[in-house]
């Protein structure tokens, strides 16, 4: 392990790290992660200053709102037919005659913005399009804060390849614990890396008990409130597939070395075991405000950033052995991780398109994994992912959305329609 490069998240090395207010850019502002760093932020006005907010450009009144309560410079969104909406929003939100922010708007305007003059970059949109402005933010040597981990999934040794040693630190729950546990020793001390996951709304069900769920169902997590896609994959654990391919990336952990548990309560939120036996587990109630807060702090920590634990109160912590029969993603992300070059953007598109056909009730949910399977097997063995180039992801990311929808449509007939109330539910 010592001869091995740097990992990109490494707690010793932390990328030009800085004392005072750090200037901030939040990509995806209006979602999740961006309204929960946006809290973060405000209550803590003497650590962060927000420059420059984006968002796809749906919910164009709460990015006024936001762009008027932090007084950012810029605001940036990828749907060019919102900015008459947009400018109408701001101007109503600053009031007559004050100076609006800067507007970037079309595809590529995250990405222009993650380049823009700040300490810190938190990369919280969602889905493979965030490659572009995580390459962007790396390149112009900003910190990065990354949630968006889809674009390290994709684009790997795109990533890697432009990304100095300590550049990124991770906001994902499992991998901000990995990189807390981490800080407790040396990578030659690292014997494993335990990734635990809640199990989702089906934990203990066998493949055949699950066969009939809905989406209603899938979207019922009993932890976390989290977008529709995201709470499917971790209804059938592909998140916790992408996270196994995403610690295997940050910390250069091989992958024979990257286990994944089963703990409901969600309280342990990763774990790193070293060579002398021990282990160490971050433990916080679950609350991603603490993940964002070491992406946008560290190596301080913010205080008060999420809730603690009352030690006087009993509690049980469980953990269970992962079910690789019912949920058979981890196996297969792995597969793909071990494949790399384009197999990781193969299988992420695939998902994400049978997720949006099981939510619209094209697909049955055993049929998820089934065709992204299919995707996976039928794209084949990838070139060498050192020459992988982000026009060959797109290629393949098009390819495999296009695979996934033939194949989608071609079982529809297949599978039973949702009733009207659970097709409303999902699309909430």
């Amino acid at each position: 392990m010592s001869d091995s490069p740097a990992p990109l998240a490494d707690p010793h090395l932390v990328f030009d790290p800085v004392d005072g207010v750090r200037d901030v850019v939040i990509l995806g502002s209006t979602g999740s992660i961006g309204t929960q760093a946006i809290d973060l932020v405000l209550r803590n006005p003497d650590r962060f200053r927000v420059t420059g907010l984006s968002a796809a450009g749906g919910r164009v009144e709460l990015l006024a709102e936001q762009a008027h309560r932090l007084r950012v410079r810029t605001v940036a969104v990828a749907r060019e037919d919102v900015v008459p909406a947009l400018r109408e929003a701001l101007a109503g939100a600053y009031g007559a005659g004050a100076a609006l922010p800067e507007i970037l708007a079309g595809p590529h305007a995250a990405t222009e913005l993650a380049a823009s003059g700040c300490h810190t970059v938190l990369n919280g949109i969602t889905g493979s399009i965030g490659l572009a402005p995580t390459l962007a933010a790396l390149e112009a040597g900003r910190t990065l804060a990354l949630a968006n981990k889809e674009s390290l999934i994709v684009g790997g040794p795109l990533v890697k390849a432009v990304a100095k040693p300590g550049q990124i630190i991770p906001v994902d729950s499992e991998h901000a614990a990995l990189f807390q546990a981490l800080a407790s020793g040396t990578r030659a001390d690292v014997r494993k890396l335990v990734v635990t996951a809640s199990g989702g709304p089906f934990r203990g069900r066998t493949k055949a008990e699950l066969a009939d769920v809905t989406p209603a169902d899938a979207l019922a997590h009993p932890t976390w409130a989290m977008g529709p896609v995201i709470t499917v994959n971790s209804a059938t654990l592909v998140n916790k597939g992408l996270e196994v391919i995403e610690a295997h990336l940050l910390y250069d952990i091989p992958f024979d070395r990257i286990e994944v548990v089963v703990h409901p309560q969600s309280y342990v939120h990763s774990m790193v075991e070293f060579t002398d036996g021990s282990t160490m587990a971050q433990a916080t109630p679950p609350d991603m405000r603490g993940p964002i807060a070491i992406g946008l702090g560290w190596p301080q920590r913010v205080p008060d950033a999420s809730p603690a634990f009352d030690w006087t109160k009993a509690s049980s912590w469980e953990f269970f052995p992962l079910d690789n029969e019912a949920f058979p993603s981890v196996a297969l992300a792995r597969h793909v991780g071990q494949l790399a070059g384009t197999a990781p953007a193969v299988f992420n598109a695939a998902n994400e398109e049978c997720v949006d056909a099981f939510l619209h009730g094209g697909l049955r949910y055993n049929a998820i994994m089934e065709t992204v399977t299919r995707v996976v097997e039928e794209h084949g063995t990838p070139a060498a992912g050192t020459s992988l180039t982000v026009a060959d992801v797109l290629e393949a990311e098009t390819w495999a959305r296009a695979r996934a929808r033939e194949l989608t449509t071609s079982t529809a007939t297949s599978t039973a329609k949702p009733t009207e109330r659970t097709t409303a539910e999902a699309r909430a």
